[in-house]
């Protein structure tokens, strides 16, 4: 692997964040690429989950590629899988900016954006003109602020992109659209997956996963785990930002309004991960998402009862090159401690 982006991080670091991540999604766009992944991955990484098999367990989280652009560019980078998304029914422009914040003292990202897309028909169009080709990607969903009736929202995303990508992520937990995360609470959410379940069953059985917030209290995970298992959904994503703001927090944008993300997430959002595996007791296959930025990073998510795993703010600081260095020392975790596979490590802090 060539990595590029140490020697362009300085240059990149000069411009406004926003505009940083626009020149990169039009660089991959035109094949352009800091890093160049020419590898294999070990067959230690390979795994299956939700009925795919994946070479390794590294996927791109939602946020990066909004209006699924780059989706074959990043699985050339070597993600295992590729989520696209937030997309929303109509078009919208998301947030006031500045919007996207570098902490570069704490290694973090906050991000306010407020679902900004394009729309579910570009974003369904660009979708299905890949279907024929390999790779796993999915598709994030979401509703617009505007929406009289959010559910309503995701069902129509799911009734009009079902058959397109290989899996749906409910995105109820972004604190960037007013009340979005109120759907957490047990009715809403019971309510909510009973509607997106039947919109699915128009079309193709495409696997549904949900994604929640990091700032739960013990009875909302109590919640969110029983209805889950409930509903038969097929997985969590665990998790997105966090409105909370550590005392550690050391840069002077710390306190700007939105998510948080980066390495100050890595241990609250592992917490959540590690109760949702122990209260579903293993039942749920769960994705991994918060702060990883190494392979021991990504090995602790596994061991905490992760399936799979997801980056994105980590790129801010490391590049798209971080993937392969993630996958080279999770392979030297796994065999490390004498594990076959991936499945094998999953969930083995509570065994």
């Amino acid at each position: 692997m060539i990595d590029l982006f140490p020697l362009l991080r300085p240059f990149i670091f000069q411009m406004e964040s926003e505009k940083a991540h626009d020149l990169t999604i039009n660089l991959l766009k035109k094949g352009l690429s800091p890093t160049f992944f020419n590898g294999q991955d070990d067959p230690v990484l390979a795994t299956d989950a939700f009925g795919f098999h994946f070479d390794n367990p590294v996927g791109l989280a939602a946020g990066f590629d909004k209006n699924a652009e780059v989706m074959d560019a990043m699985l050339r980078e070597g993600f295992g899988f590729v989520e696209a998304g937030t997309v929303t029914p109509k078009p919208q422009g998301g947030n006031d900016k500045p919007r996207l914040f570098r902490l570069k003292e704490d290694r973090a990202v906050v991000n306010r954006f407020g679902f900004n897309n394009e729309g579910l028909h570009v974003f369904a169009e660009r979708m299905r003109a890949r279907q024929s080709k390999p790779g796993i990607v999915g598709a994030n969903v979401g509703a617009n602020k505007d929406a009289a009736d959010r559910t309503a929202d995701y069902e129509t995303c799911i009734r009009h992109l079902n058959g397109a990508p290989s899996y749906f992520t409910v995105n109820i937990s972004s604190p960037n659209t007013p009340g979005l995360r109120a759907l957490q609470s047990k009715d809403a959410l019971a309510d909510l997956l009973s509607r997106v379940i039947e919109a699915r069953s128009e079309g193709p059985s495409t696997p549904i996963l949900l994604k929640i917030a990091p700032d739960l209290t013990d009875e909302d995970k109590e919640d969110i785990v029983a209805v889950a298992l409930a509903s038969g959904i097929d997985g969590l994503i665990v998790s997105n930002t966090t409105i909370e703001r550590p005392e550690s927090l050391a840069s002077a944008q710390a306190n700007e309004g939105g998510g948080l993300s980066g390495a100050p997430l890595f241990a609250p959002s592992t917490k959540v991960l590690s109760d949702i595996y122990r209260l579903s007791d293993g039942k749920i296959p769960l994705v991994g998402v918060g702060g990883i930025a190494s392979g021991s990073d990504a090995y602790a998510k596994i061991k905490a009862g992760a399936s799979l795993v997801q980056i994105y703010s980590m790129m801010v600081y490391e590049g798209t090159g971080l993937v392969t260095r993630i996958k080279q020392e999770l392979t030297e975790c796994l065999k490390a401690d004498g594990f076959a596979s991936v499945k094998d490590a999953v969930g083995a802090d509570h065994k």
